[in-house]
């Protein structure tokens, strides 16, 4: 038992190790972004979108919100701490207007308490903020898939805790995109996706655009 022990105790380092340098898988993604800005300098005050693959797949979001200047640092796969690793890389250097986030999906399938992905969203909300004080931050709930349907209890719970931190937090907005996606059965719907269930059709976006664009222009057009 004493050397059994002993064994588990020597992986606990090698776990905590996997764990923090996990971010680096998006390096190339990051440097990518980079490469970008470098031929192309994105504009100063925009508002930014930044989290996992429902913003990196949302191709026509410059010209969905036409009115402002928009940047997309969405990376597919990556979970809610990959954002807040590489804000130095993917905030800082553009001092956003306004900050739109999706993620926290990823984070769930990936086995993350709800009260996880909270903890991470706030600690989110304080990076950006140590990096810009005080920019309006806007968490767009995450969406009842078909493919995740299994989770939609937990969805729900971690929607309604980040709505509750939001509560709380000056110029942090829940923005729930869960509740319009649900059929009237309660529950996720198809017309929303394409063929895999997860990633959404022009359709879905139309849905969200609708329901985020008053606060992207409250915040973009009119800032406080």
């Amino acid at each position: 038992m004493k050397i059994l022990l002993s064994l588990l105790l020597a992986l606990v380092p090698c776990f905590a190790c996997v764990a923090q340098t996990n971010h680096a898988q998006w390096n190339a993604a990051i440097e990518a972004f980079e490469a970008s800005d470098r031929a192309n300098p994105p504009p100063q005050g925009a508002v930014l979108f930044i989290g996992s693959s429902s913003i990196e797949h949302w191709k026509s979001v410059a010209a969905d919100f036409p009115e402002v200047k928009v940047i997309n640092r969405g990376f597919g796969g990556s979970e809610l701490g990959d954002s807040t690793y590489f804000a130095d890389r993917i905030i800082k250097p553009y001092h956003p207007r306004a900050i739109v986030l999706y993620a926290g999906d990823n984070d769930l399938y990936d086995g993350h308490l709800p009260k996880q992905v909270r903890d991470d969203f706030e600690a989110f909300v304080r990076k950006a903020r140590s990096v810009d004080p005080g920019v309006p931050i806007a968490f767009i709930a995450i969406k009842p898939s078909m493919a995740r349907k299994a989770l939609l209890p937990k969805i729900k719970q971690t929607n309604e805790l980040v709505r509750e931190y939001a509560a709380t937090q000056k110029n942090v907005t829940y923005i729930d995109v869960f509740t319009p996606m649900l059929g009237a059965d309660g529950q996720p719907q198809l017309k929303w996706f394409i063929d895999d269930g997860l990633h959404m059709n022009r359709t879905g976006y139309a849905l969200w655009i609708s329901i985020i664009k008053p606060w992207v222009d409250a915040h973009a057009l009119h800032p406080t």
